[in-house]
């Protein structure tokens, strides 16, 4: 994540992470992304069923019973190693979480043990009542997924009405008093509905939202010709830039964050240099914190069946099943050649890449997103296809 708030707009300055000592299990939940330790952040793909049809879905959901999902009892013993871990967040999505009739169950015993708890979800199913007992439980956040206006939304969605519905799930949540946030994977298709999304912020009062870059996994497989070109990319995070100081000038700061395409950070690390290099210094220590792609490290994801991937795009590979061995054994376990390689893949992309093995901010990006390298070159070492930073901008190391 690349929190273009945070880092353009001044809203987190190096001491905040320093306060805490950096240890995951004391940083606030904005600013966990700096912390030192990086204990993962599990996402929970608590069920593969969901309403609507999402055309860009990396877990192939569809509406249906699908067999063999990890039970109450297996999630509550999934949850005990994960605290035991250390891991602060456990994020309960799709698949449609909502569907699971045990969901504040669940997220009442990630509370007991000590973990936030939040969900990913499209939000047409949140009630007032389950958005009650989510509160009742101490869920922490609501993170609903729109990718456009109305019927941009509903296009991608698969589903007439889903827009109004998901907004409804969002007023219930707020009702109730949940911190909610949205989810907006850019393409070809919706980029155009940027502005139109920041004025829904603004509307809403919806103080967060997460801007992702697509990742070429899933039913995002087949977007890859509309992902946007690297001139375009580079235009989306202008705009979404632009408008995040905007919002903030006119006295909502909101807060907006870019995920699954790190060379953001390097970027806006540029455009301050040129706009305000105090400011500059402080966003480069900032960003050599937060040390970039964090799949295999920071992140993890935990599949219906019990299945560990390095995050949720990496559902083709599983390093071992929470049913046959804990997560925090197979996650600690370096004789897998990818999670060795992920948690330390400096050497392996620079025997790979070009662009990456010899790029300056190695450091502060970590390589950006193995999967779409994996996709378009058949390596998960090549470089990253959606770098969109110049030559000139990655300021080549001689190999």
């Amino acid at each position: 994540m690349i929190g273009i708030s945070k880092l353009y707009c001044g809203t987190v300055e190096p001491s905040d992470a320093l306060r805490y000592g950096r240890e995951s299990k004391r940083l606030p939940s904005h600013l966990l992304q700096f912390s030192k330790d990086k204990k993962p952040v599990v996402v929970w793909n608590t069920t593969r069923r969901c309403n609507l049809r999402c055309v860009h879905c990396y877990a192939q959901a569809k509406d249906i019973e699908f067999e063999n999902e990890l039970s109450t009892e297996e999630g509550k013993n999934l949850m005990d190693d994960l605290a035991n871990f250390g891991s602060p967040v456990i994020l309960f999505s799709g698949g449609e979480p909502t569907l699971r009739k045990d969901l504040p169950e669940l997220a009442a015993y990630a509370r007991e043990k000590g973990m936030r708890a939040v969900i990913s979800t499209n939000g047409t199913l949140i009630n007032r009542d389950l958005a009650k007992r989510l509160k009742d439980v101490g869920l922490s956040y609501v993170g609903v997924s729109l990718d456009g206006i109305r019927e941009t939304n509903d296009r991608f969605r698969g589903v007439k009405g889903a827009f109004d519905a998901a907004l409804k799930g969002l007023h219930n949540c707020q009702e109730a008093g949940i911190k909610v946030g949205l989810r907006f994977t850019i393409n070809k298709q919706n980029v155009r509905d940027i502005p139109a999304i920041f004025d829904l912020l603004e509307e809403e009062k919806i103080p967060r939202i997460c801007f992702y870059h697509l990742v070429y996994a899933g039913r995002g497989s087949n977007m890859i010709n509309e992902d946007l070109s690297l001139e375009e990319s580079r235009q989306a995070v202008d705009l979404i830039t632009r408008k995040t100081k905007e919002l903030h000038e006119k006295g909502f700061p909101a807060e907006v964050l870019t995920v699954d395409n790190h060379c953001d950070g390097p970027y806006i690390y540029l455009k301050l240099l040129k706009e305000n290099p105090e400011r500059a210094a402080e966003v480069f220590k900032l960003l050599s914190m937060n040390q970039g792609n964090s799949s295999g490290i920071g992140i993890g994801c935990i599949s219906w069946d019990g299945s560990v991937h390095a995050d949720q795009f990496w559902r083709h590979y599983s390093f071992g099943n929470v049913r046959e061995r804990p997560f925090s054994e197979i996650w600690n376990d370096l004789s897998d050649e990818l999670m060795a390689g992920l948690k330390n893949r400096k050497l392996l992309i620079k025997a790979h890449g070009d662009r990456c093995a010899r790029c300056k901010w190695f450091d502060v990006c970590n390589g950006n997103f193995r999967v779409r390298a994996e996709a378009v070159y058949g390596d998960v070492w090549a470089d990253d296809p959606a770098c969109y930073l110049t030559k000139e901008e990655i300021v080549y190391y001689e190999a």
